[in-house]
C-alpha cells in the first residue's frame, strides 16, 4: 500500500490540499505477535476518520485466515458498510479479454449487499469430523437490508443519469429469501420514474456479461452472488490487478481496499500491479469531495496503461515500485486524458 500512499500525496500536493494519515499495524504480523485482531475500541476509533484505506489481508502463517476474516468482515459489519461499489470500467482496450470489445463496452456499476446473506456466519456442525457429519450455512436477508441497497442502486442511477438498474437473484431455486427480493426490488423502482428496472437469474446475468456487457449500467445484488460477479468483472477490466472497491455506508467512514488478495508467493519480488490498489484510492478522493484528486490519480493511471508502463501480469516491463513511481510523477505532472466522473462507473 505504500505506492497507493505515495499516490495519494502526490495528488495532495498538486491541489495544495494535505491528507493526513494514521497507520494501524491490524494484520498478520501484529496477530501473530499478540493473538488480536482487531483491539477493543478500534471500531469507535476509525469512525473518527474521513476514510479508511485497507491493504490486502491473508498471509500462509494463518492457515485459516481468521485474523483476515476477522478484520475485513469485523470492519463491514462494525461499520454498517452496507454498499460493496465496484465499478467495471476497462481502462484500455488492450486489457479486455472478450474479442472485439473496447471501452465503450464495459462500463458499468456492481452493487453487493455487504452485511448480509451467507456471509454472516450463521450455521455450524454436527457430528463433526464422522461419517454423520452435516454442516449448515444459513443465509439471513432482511428488509432494511435489501431495500437499502436496492435504493442505493436507483439514487446512484439517477444521481448519474442512467437509465438503467439490474437485480440479479436465483429466486427460481432459493424461494424465501430471494422472494424477499424480488418483492423489494420492484416496490422500490416503483419510486424512480424514469429508470428502467430489470432481473436477471445471476447465471444469465454472469452469461450476458461476457456475451454483451455492453447493455448493463448499474446491477445490484446480494452478498455472495455479487462477490462472484464482481470478480468476474475484474477479468473483463484487466483482471483483479485492476479492480478497486469502495464499501460505504453514506454520509458514515468508508472502507476502501483493493480486491485481489495478499498474493504471500510474490511478496517482496516487485511484481505486484499495484493499480487496483490506486484506483481504490481514487475512490476514496471521490468519497471524501476530492473529485479533482481523484481525476489525477485516474489519469495518470490511464496514462501509463497507455504508455505500456505497466506490471508484466499487463504486459509491461516494470516492477510494482516502478509503477508507483511512474503514477506519482504523473499525477505531479498533471497527466492528462482520463475519462471524467460522469460514467455508470463514476462517483460512488
Amino acid at each position: 500500500m505504500s505506492r497507493t500512499v505515495v499516490a495519494l500525496h502526490a495528488a495532495a500536493s498538486v491541489t495544495g490540499r494535505a491528507i493526513a494519515f494514521e497507520e494501524f499495524p491490524y494484520g498478520a504480523e501484529h496477530f501473530l505477535k499478540t493473538k488480536e485482531t482487531l483491539p477493543g475500541g478500534a471500531l469507535e476509533r476509525l469512525r473518527a476518520f474521513d476514510a479508511i484505506l485497507l491493504g490486502a489481508l491473508g498471509d500462509p502463517r494463518v492457515p485459516d485466515n481468521r485474523h483476515a476474516a476477522d478484520i475485513l468482515f469485523g470492519l463491514r459489519f462494525g461499520l454498517d458498510l452496507y454498499v460493496n461499489y465496484r465499478p467495471i470500467r476497462l481502462l484500455d482496450d488492450r486489457l479486455c479479454p472478450l474479442k472485439g470489445r473496447t471501452a465503450r463496452d464495459i462500463d458499468f456499476v456492481i452493487f453487493r449487499e455487504n452485511t448480509e446473506g451467507l456471509y454472516v456466519g450463521v450455521g455450524g456442525f454436527f457430528k463433526k469430523g464422522s461419517a454423520d457429519e452435516i454442516a449448515v450455512q444459513e443465509e439471513i436477508n432482511t428488509r432494511k437490508g435489501v431495500e437499502r441497497i436496492c435504493r442505493h442502486a436507483f439514487e446512484h442511477a439517477r444521481r448519474l443519469g442512467r437509465r438503467k438498474v439490474l437485480m440479479a437473484d436465483k429466486s427460481n431455486a432459493l424461494t424465501f429469501g430471494h422472494d424477499l427480493w424480488q418483492r423489494t426490488f420492484w416496490e422500490v423502482s416503483r419510486e424512480y420514474a424514469g429508470i428502467e428496472a430489470s432481473h436477471m437469474y445471476v447465471d444469465a446475468l454472469a452469461m450476458q456479461m461476457v456475451r454483451d456487457p455492453a447493455q448493463f449500467e448499474v446491477v445490484v445484488t446480494c452478498n455472495m452472488f455479487g462477490d462472484i460477479l464482481t470478480d468476474l468483472g475484474a477479468a473483463l477490466q484487466g483482471g483483479l490487478g485492476m479492480a478497486a472497491s469502495a464499501n460505504l455506508h453514506p454520509g458514515r467512514t468508508g472502507l476502501f481496499e483493493p480486491v485481489h488478495g495478499s498474493a504471500p508467493k510474490h511478496a517482496g519480488r516487485n511484481v505486484a500491479n499495484p493499480m487496483g490498489a490506486i484506483l481504490s484510492a481514487a475512490l476514496l478522493l471521490e468519497q471524501i469531495g476530492r473529485a479533482e484528486e481523484a481525476g489525477l490519480v485516474e489519469r495518470a493511471v490511464v496514462g501509463c496503461l497507455r504508455d505500456g508502463r505497466t506490471t508484466r501480469d499487463l504486459g509491461g516491463p516494470l516492477g510494482t515500485l516502478e509503477v508507483g513511481r511512474e503514477v506519482g510523477r504523473r499525477i505531479l505532472a498533471g497527466e492528462p486524458g482520463a475519462r471524467g466522473a460522469d460514467s455508470p462507473g463514476g462517483r460512488p
